[in-house]
């Protein structure tokens, strides 16, 4: 991974916003910066370098991993810590010129934005920067859409053991456990977010995590999921039908299906985002089924399983190589049934590359 070069992005981002430092405190943004994969830490980056700190229990973890950055351990609280450093720098007393540190607000809470205000009142005024790493990690390099491919590829050979196992009488938990048990035999660190198995009416709710109702004839199960592969994420959903299909269902899969496709067709460089949406959007609106369509359409992945852009209606964030994103449209009648079928999709110089490889065609058990 190219830390160095990364770190040198964000310095050159410095002068362009005024600051003269920037407190990095998202622990996937310092992951992103540095390399340190704990749960603790702080980054400092400034004109002249990078300073990580962190406590005593990542000393070593935090030596080995960091990359570009002086590691400097507290044995007591890491913002008093940094505070105390800075305060003792030469020329930062109390009549110093106040210097602006920017601090990513979104990720603190207001009891952690104003204990920092206050350690670093002599000596900094703090100013919000919103998405200023989130938006460099929108496209990854080389390394990062090699381990996005591996992640996918081992997420995707998931869904064989899922149609194994599903079943009447079968517990959505039960499916989600098999799923999950072979993605860490596999060699999985973690599943990208809590599995979701979702069957019969609860396949209508869009965020259904597997439950202990049982699988019954006569329904879809929407199963979502993803893996965490040398600490980036997957994301996959697929749709099965139970029993014998009804005429209606399966003209909704395949309504669903032409979608996706419609919106995967859509994807290449320049394109908004919002463009993408509606690609999907227009095909389920006129098959009957738009208002059913309660979401929005992808989403970026990477380091997180949510990560900008937000690939839904009225955003205007423009494509481009690099961006590795979800598509995914769905369906979902209340009380009846649902639908969603995604793939990951990672934007090239002309177009895109549908990264899953698992095939469309509705599965019938």
């Amino acid at each position: 991974m190219d830390y160095l070069g990364r770190q040198k992005n964000i310095r050159e981002q410095l002068g362009l916003r005024r600051l003269d430092g920037l407190l990095i405190s998202h622990l996937p943004n310092i992951r992103y910066l540095c390399g340190f994969t704990g749960s603790a830490g702080l980054l400092l980056v400034e004109a002249a370098g990078c300073r990580f700190f962190t406590d005593s229990r990542y000393d070593t973890q935090a030596r080995e991993e960091v990359v570009g950055a002086r590691v400097l351990v507290s044995q007591a609280n890491i913002a008093g810590a940094m505070a105390e450093r800075i305060g003792r720098r030469k020329g930062a007393g109390r009549n110093a010129v106040r210097k602006t540190m920017g601090i990513e607000a979104n990720h603190l809470t207001v009891a952690e934005k104003k204990r920092l205000a206050a350690l670093l009142r002599a000596s900094h005024t703090l100013k919000d920067t919103p998405g200023l790493v989130e938006r460099a990690r929108m496209v990854k390099d080389e390394d990062e859409l090699g381990r996005l491919l591996v992640a996918v590829r081992l997420g995707a050979t998931l869904f064989e053991r899922a149609v194994e196992t599903i079943r009447p009488g079968v517990r959505e938990v039960e499916v989600a456990a098999e799923m999950e048990y072979a993605a860490r035999r596999a060699g999985a660190e973690e599943m990208s977010f809590g599995t979701i198995v979702a069957s019969g009416a609860r396949s209508a709710l869009p965020h259904g995590r597997a439950s202990v109702a049982e699988i019954k004839k006569g329904g879809f199960v929407v199963c979502d999921w993803g893996v965490i592969l040398s600490g980036y994420c997957s994301d996959q959903t697929r749709t099965v039908w139970v029993g014998k299909i009804t005429p209606e269902a399966r003209a909704a899969y395949e309504a669903v299906r032409e979608a996706q496709q419609a919106a995967l067709d859509a994807v290449r460089p320049g394109v908004k985002v919002g463009e993408v949406d509606s690609a999907a959007r227009n095909v389920l609106r006129k098959a009957g089924l738009g208002r059913y369509f309660t979401h929005s359409t992808g989403h970026g992945v990477g380091i997180e399983i949510h990560e900008p852009p937000r690939v839904a209606a009225g955003q205007d964030e423009a494509l481009a190589p690099g961006m590795v994103i979800t598509i995914e449209p769905g369906v979902y009648l209340p009380g009846k049934w649902g639908i969603r079928i995604e793939d990951m999709v990672a934007v090239t110089e002309r177009g895109c590359e549908v990264l899953t490889p698992t095939s469309k065609e509705l599965v019938v058990v």
